[in-house]
C-alpha cells in the first residue's frame, strides 16, 4: 500500500481525533513552559516602600549616592513593611578617572552602622583610560570580609565603537579582581546587555536594571545575581526616589558574591 494512501486512511478515521490530540499537546506545552520560565513574582504593594514588590524573593535592597541627599541610616534600618525589611546596599563610590562621590564615606559608614550588608560601585566612562578608573576605585574603597564584590556600573557608551567598550570593561574587571581577589559584579541594562556584555564577559555576576519587566526569562539563570525593578520606591530616611534591589539566587548563594 502506498504511503499516500495510508495516510489519507488514517486522517480520514482519525483526522478529528489527531487534530484533537495535537491542540492538547499544544496547550500542555504552552502551560508547562509558562511555569518553567515564568515563575509567579508574587507581586505585591507594599506601602512602606511606595512600590509593589517581588515577594517570590526574600532579600531586598537599594542603592545610593549623592542624589539622595544625607540620609538618615538609622532610621533606614527601622523601616519594614508587609514583613520586608533592607537587608543590602550599594553605594556609589567613585565615577570615571578622578571623580569620587561626597557621600561615600558617610554612607558608607553609615551602611554598616545600620548593620545592612554593603557594596560599593564604580560608574564606567567608556571615553576614559579603564586602569586609571580601576585605580580611581580602588584607592577611595577598602572592602572588608561580608562586603559586596566591587561594581561597575555600566550605563553609556558615548559613541565608542563595540570593541573599546567590551576590552576597557574587561581591563577594569581584571584589574580590581587582582587587586581584591574576588570577581567583580557587573550592573547594566537589558539593551547594553545584549549587545556588549552577554558572549564577551559571560563569566562576571550580573545585576540587572529593568523597571518593565515582569519576569527575568530573557536573562541567563546561572550567573544573574540582582535584579534593580524598580527607581521610584520611598525609604524613611531617604528623601526622594530610591531604587529598589531584589538578589534573585537562592538566599545561600548570596555570600558567593561577597569578599571570603
Amino acid at each position: 500500500m502506498k504511503v499516500r494512501v495510508l495516510l489519507r486512511i488514517i486522517l480520514e478515521r482519525y483526522g478529528l481525533w489527531l487534530v484533537g490530540g495535537l491542540l492538547l499537546l499544544m496547550v500542555v506545552v504552552t502551560v508547562v513552559r509558562k511555569f518553567r520560565r515564568e515563575p509567579d513574582m508574587d507581586w505585591k504593594p507594599v506601602s512602606a516602600f511606595g512600590i509593589r514588590l517581588p515577594m517570590r524573593y526574600s532579600i531586598h535592597g537599594i542603592d545610593v549616592s549623592r542624589h539622595n541627599a544625607r540620609i538618615d541610616w538609622e532610621r533606614v534600618r527601622q523601616v519594614e513593611g508587609d514583613g520586608v525589611r533592607l537587608q543590602f546596599v550599594f553605594v556609589k563610590a567613585t565615577e570615571g578617572a578622578t571623580l569620587a562621590d561626597r557621600s561615600f564615606d558617610r554612607n558608607w559608614t553609615g551602611a554598616r552602622e545600620a548593620n545592612l550588608r554593603r557594596g560599593a560601585y564604580h560608574f564606567y566612562h567608556p571615553t576614559r583610560d579603564p586602569l586609571k578608573q580601576a585605580d580611581n576605585f580602588i584607592r577611595h574603597v577598602e572592602l572588608q570580609a561580608g562586603d559586596f564584590a566591587p561594581v561597575v556600573d555600566f550605563e553609556t557608551v558615548n559613541g565608542q565603537s563595540d570593541s573599546t567598550i567590551i576590552n576597557g570593561l574587561r581591563l577594569w574587571l581584571e584589574t580590581v579582581e587582582e587587586h581584591y581577589s574576588v570577581r567583580p559584579i557587573i550592573y547594566t541594562n537589558g539593551n547594553l546587555y545584549k549587545r556588549y556584555i552577554k558572549g564577551n564577559l559571560d563569566d562576571y555576576p550580573l545585576w540587572i536594571a529593568d523597571y518593565s519587566a515582569e519576569h527575568l526569562r530573557t536573562y541567563p539563570a546561572d550567573n544573574l545575581y540582582f535584579w534593580q525593578h524598580s527607581d521610584a520606591g520611598v525609604v524613611r530616611g531617604i528623601r526622594g526616589r530610591v531604587d529598589f534591589n531584589v538578589f534573585v539566587m537562592d538566599d545561600d548563594e548570596l555570600t558567593s558574591v561577597c569578599i571570603p
